[in-house]
C-alpha cells in the first residue's frame, strides 16, 4: 500500500468518520499527556446512562442491567473507558482500512461490516488489556477504599428513578470518580442535578442520593 492509497483508503466514505475519530483520540491524548488535564468524555445512550471520565471507574452491581453486565464482560468496571475505547477504535479502524483496500465491496457492505468489526475489536481489547487488570484493580483499589462517599455533593450522569440504577459524578480532591447510584425515595432526578449521598448498600454497592439532606 503506497502512501498515496493509504490516504484515499483511509479518508474514503466508510473510513472517513472512524479516521476523525482516531484522529481526535490522539489528539485528546496528546493534551492529556503535554498538560495533565482530563477532558470530560460522555456517551449518552437511550437508557439514560452517561459513561464519564478518562481515569474513572464505573461500579457495577450484581443487579444491574443487561446493558451494564456487558460492560462488566468487557472488564469496564474495572479497566478505565477511554483506554478501552481508544483500542477498540484502533483496531476497528485498522481492519475497515484493510478489508476496503484488499477487498471490493461496496460502500454500503463496508459500512455494514465496521459494526461486527467494533464488536471483535472490543472483544479482542478485552483480551488484550486483560493481563493489565491487575494493575488497573489496584489503581480502582487504592482510588476507592479510603473514601467515605456519605454526605459528599455530586453531579448525575443520568435520569433514575423508582429502583433505576444511574451514575453520580462526585470529586474526591481534583480527581472525578463515578458511583452507581439510585434515588433514596424513589423520586425522579435529572441528569446535571446536584444531590447528596445520603445512604449505601455495601453488599450492592450502591449509594442513595437525594437532592437535599432531610434532617
Amino acid at each position: 500500500m503506497t502512501y498515496q492509497e493509504f490516504l484515499t483508503t483511509a479518508f474514503s466514505p466508510v473510513n472517513t468518520v472512524l479516521s476523525v475519530l482516531l484522529i481526535l483520540s490522539v489528539i485528546y491524548w496528546l493534551f492529556t499527556i503535554i498538560t495533565g488535564l482530563d477532558i470530560d468524555v460522555g456517551i449518552d445512550a437511550d437508557f439514560d446512562t452517561d459513561i464519564n471520565s478518562p481515569d474513572g471507574h464505573i461500579h457495577i452491581p450484581d443487579d444491574a442491567s443487561g446493558w451494564l453486565q456487558f460492560l462488566k464482560f468487557l472488564n469496564l468496571d474495572i479497566v478505565p473507558i477511554t483506554y478501552f475505547l481508544t483500542l477498540s477504535l484502533l483496531l476497528t479502524w485498522l481492519g475497515s482500512l484493510y478489508v476496503e483496500f484488499l477487498f471490493s465491496f461496496g460502500i454500503w457492505i463496508s459500512a455494514l461490516l465496521v459494526i461486527p468489526m467494533f464488536l471483535i475489536s472490543m472483544l479482542v481489547t478485552k483480551l488484550i488489556l486483560k493481563p493489565l487488570n491487575p494493575f488497573f484493580r489496584e489503581i480502582n483499589h487504592k482510588g476507592e477504599i479510603p473514601h467515605d462517599f456519605l454526605g459528599r455533593q455530586g453531579r448525575m450522569k443520568s435520569t433514575i428513578h423508582g429502583e433505576k440504577t444511574g451514575m453520580l459524578e462526585v470529586f474526591v480532591g481534583k480527581d472525578p470518580m463515578i458511583l452507581m447510584v439510585r434515588s433514596k425515595d424513589g423520586e425522579k432526578i435529572d441528569h446535571g442535578k446536584i444531590v447528596y449521598v445520603v445512604d449505601e448498600d455495601r453488599e450492592k454497592r450502591i449509594y442513595y442520593v437525594a437532592e437535599e439532606i432531610k434532617f
